[in-house]
């Protein structure tokens, strides 16, 4: 992720689109079962919740951003600073005692939930201080100043359209200088004390930073707002910003970047470790202990997904035995997906018009069978567009929420870097995915609903592209994947998935080296070097990032063959759905017990 129009009417909380009645009541009864809330209680929620939001969203405003919160699109944040973090921990601790002086036998059941997520939440961060990431502040897949860069064209998700959002762009720039001189004393840092990055990842993120540094200032991409200024802004708001960003970039935000590029090269390159995973950092199993926690939101432990992954690999590989035949494919089902990449029919574009066509074509299919499918759908509208060339060479096709007043709409941006190297066999599962049922369906129902600001602007990693996946799976269901490319395009994408169970825990947990990883994605994947290279790198610099998607997939299919088992002919698909949604993000354990009590209550 990077985020239909039907009659409407809102109960418990939730929108309802052409439900039929007893689906419709299902999921209508389950929020049903909370006895009157102490208002006295509530109020003290809210007050400790609203509290809890400022704190984080000041520690980091681009969070809020990215969610589509614009309060803080003028605030960098400088979480990477040591007392910061202290303070923000310490913040923590005390959320922690007033939460825990609040009774939720005496809230409603939808301020039951967010108490239970918000101590979560805390829980899960405050186990955290004890690792220091704050010493690992950038790595090839982003850190503030490529962040920053990406946001200039104002299409990303910091708008800059108005003279007010160029101002809040320009005083973010102003708080990059510190916070890049900031990241490099915590690199020293972490060269004394022994936690630096791979050498290998410092050899990919290093050509990012030079290329940020600009021989003049015009040509800096943090200048590209003032060379696409609005011809309506006045010729004082022109004068003004102009002067403004040419004065911050010339004096301060160049040389700092230049700075960061030369350090990177000269003294962090060198202090870069041979070992590949985090296990290997001082305290570093304990370490991806916690991220696991953290972005699987379970208690599994990394042998135990590394079991999952190769019990899912083979399991997609004997689909690929079933389907490779159907495309003319004769060779062992290991070698199928190289030989799709080697097959030019499955790669028929020419221009990056008739990539997009299809997407909207899609779409269009999925107004007539989404309905039979769900009771909720976001009212905000869905969009297919390309990816502006600034920001093309480093993205991949992705989603972005709608702003939850409704001003924009959630869009699935296409990334085409050369539309005659696009494969069309991924491209169900991937709008799937990426846009309806998956993340616009999601995030867009999760940023209409009435909710406390920590849970509309925020979530978690398993659920958020748990759910995404599992969206993939109902092409099947919707009749989608009819074609066998259409469906060997999903079953790859599964693999994918599972593979990286495999190859994190792998680095992370059991001593693989980089080299061994790229190999099996080769081997399992069909992967060229460069590829399976890119792939293995993104998961040692986010260690645990790529688990969330197959295991939160997996316990939501689970829930769904356990809720239709023990219902029988009650069970109703699009009702299964809207238990799933209705309470936006939360820890896979939450979603587990509420389905769990639309089960009881069904009998």
């Amino acid at each position: 992720m990077k985020n239909l129009a039907a009659p409407l009417f809102v109960c418990a909380g939730f929108l309802l689109v052409c439900a039929p009645p007893q689906a419709a009541s299902a999921a209508i009864e389950t929020a049903k079962v909370s006895p009157p809330a102490s208002g006295a209680v509530a109020a003290q929620l809210k007050q400790v919740e609203d509290d809890y939001y400022a704190s984080t969203a000041n520690f980091e405003p681009i969070n809020a951003t990215f969610w589509g919160d614009h309060r803080f699109d003028d605030q960098l944040g400088m979480s990477i600073l040591p007392k910061n973090r202290a303070d923000h921990y310490a913040a923590l601790r005390s959320f922690a005692v007033r939460l825990k002086s609040i009774n939720p036998g005496r809230l409603s059941r939808q301020d039951r939930i967010s108490y239970q997520i918000l101590d979560y939440s805390i829980k899960t961060e405050l186990a955290g201080a004890a690792f220091p990431d704050h010493l690992l502040p950038i790595n090839q897949m982003g850190s503030m100043p490529v962040l920053l860069a990406n946001f200039a064209s104002g299409k990303a998700s910091q708008p800059i359209g108005t003279p007010q959002q160029y101002r809040a762009y320009l005083n973010r720039i102003k708080q990059l200088t510190p916070w890049i001189d900031q990241g490099i004393v915590n690199m020293r840092e972490g060269m004394r004390t022994g936690v630096v990055l791979p050498s290998a990842l410092i050899v990919s993120t290093l050509p990012q930073y030079q290329k940020l540094v600009s021989a003049t200032t015009e040509t800096n991409i943090f200048y590209t707002p003032i060379s696409q200024l609005p011809a309506d802004f006045s010729s004082e708001d022109k004068q003004a910003l102009t002067t403004a960003y040419a004065a911050e970039i010339s004096g301060n935000l160049n040389p700092a970047l230049a700075r960061l590029a030369t350090f990177l090269e000269k003294e962090y390159l060198p202090a870069g470790r041979k070992s590949a995973g985090l296990g290997a950092l001082p305290n570093g199993h304990d370490w991806y202990r916690h991220q696991v926690a953290w972005l699987t939101t379970t208690k599994m432990s990394p042998d135990e997904i590394h079991r999952i992954g190769l019990k899912e690999v083979a399991r997609i590989q004997q689909e690929f035995a079933l389907v490779g035949p159907k495309m003319g494919y004769k060779g062992s089902p290991a070698g199928l997906p190289q030989w799709v990449a080697e097959q030019e029919k499955f790669r028929p574009f020419k221009r990056d018009e008739e990539i997009l066509e299809v997407y909207r074509k899609l779409d269009a299919t999925l107004d007539a069978k989404l309905p039979a499918l769900f009771t909720l759908i976001p009212k905000a509208p869905l969009e297919e567009r390309l990816e502006p060339e600034l920001t093309r060479a480093s993205a991949s096709d992705h989603y972005t929420p709608p702003n939850p007043d409704g001003s924009t709409p959630g869009i699935f941006w296409s990334v085409v870097n050369d539309p005659t190297k696009y494969s069309a066999t991924k491209m169900t599962t991937l709008f799937l995915h990426e846009g309806r049922p998956g993340h616009h369906f999601q995030v867009g129902l999760q940023l209409e609903m009435d909710l406390p600001d920590f849970r509309k602007f925020g979530g978690n990693n398993a659920f958020i592209e748990g759910w995404a996946l599992y969206a993939e799976s109902l092409g099947k269901e919707m009749d989608l994947y009819k074609q066998p490319d259409q469906y060997f395009g999903h079953l790859n994408d599964e693999l994918l998935r599972a593979a990286r169970l495999v190859v994190d825990t792998g680095l992370h947990a059991k001593g693989w080296s980089r080299e061994q990883a790229i190999q099996y994605l080769r081997d399992t994947n069909g992967y060229s070097e460069a590829v399976a290279k890119s792939a293995v790198e993104r998961y040692m610099a986010w260690p645990g990032q790529a688990l969330g998607y197959k295991i939160g997939a997996l316990k939501i299919a689970e829930l769904r063959q356990r809720a239709a088992a023990a219902m029988g002919p009650k069970f109703s698909l699009p009702a299964f759905h809207a238990i799933v949604l209705r309470d936006a993000t939360v820890p896979l354990a939450i979603l587990e017990q509420t389905v769990d009590e639309w089960i009881a209550q069904s009998k």
